[in-house]
C-alpha cells in the first residue's frame, strides 16, 4: 500500500487552466485546503477577503495565495514568482508574454498597478496569467469575470 503524500506547498506547483493551481480547485472547502498544503500558513492583515499565504518557509515571499469565501476557495494565485512552477502547453513562470501569446492564442488584457493579467473565462472559471515586465510572473484561478488584480 502505498504512503500518503506528505502535506505541504508543491516544489513544482501546476495550473490547469479553468480547475486547478497547485492542486487547490475554486468551491473547495478550508479545510481541505489545510490538509492538502499543511496547517501552517500566513493570515493577511489588509486582505478584503480572508486570505491565507501559504509558503516554502515562514516570512518567504514566494508561494500560493488563497482567498476564501463563506469558508470556501473563491481564488488561488502564485505569490511572487515560484520556481519550477508551470502551465498548460509548456509555459512556466519566466517564460516571455510572447510564448504565452504564441501558446494559448488571444487572451483578455487587464492592466493591474505594476503588472499586467490575461485572462481566460471558462465555465464559470477565469484563469489569469500574470506578466510583469514583459515575462510570466505567476498564475491564478478565479470566479469567471473577477478582477484578476490582487
Amino acid at each position: 500500500m502505498a504512503a500518503p503524500a506528505a502535506a505541504g506547498l508543491p516544489r513544482a506547483g501546476a495550473l490547469v487552466a479553468g480547475s486547478s493551481l497547485g492542486g487547490v480547485r475554486l468551491g473547495e472547502p478550508a479545510a481541505r485546503v489545510r490538509a492538502a498544503l499543511g496547517g501552517f500558513y500566513g493570515v493577511c492583515r489588509g486582505c478584503a477577503m480572508p486570505t491565507w499565504y501559504f509558503t516554502y518557509r515562514a516570512f518567504e515571499q514566494h508561494g500560493l495565495g488563497v482567498e476564501l469565501t463563506g469558508g470556501r476557495v473563491s481564488a488561488v494565485y502564485t505569490l511572487w514568482q515560484p520556481a519550477g512552477w508551470h502551465g498548460p502547453k509548456g509555459l512556466v513562470l519566466g517564460d516571455t508574454e510572447q510564448t504565452v501569446d504564441a501558446r494559448l492564442g488571444p487572451l483578455l488584457p487587464v492592466t493591474c498597478s505594476g503588472y499586467a493579467a490575461l485572462v481566460e473565462d471558462r465555465a464559470g472559471v477565469r484563469t489569469a496569467y500574470y506578466v510583469r515586465s514583459g515575462r510570466l510572473w505567476g498564475f491564478g484561478l478565479l470566479r469567471a469575470k473577477a478582477s484578476p488584480c490582487r
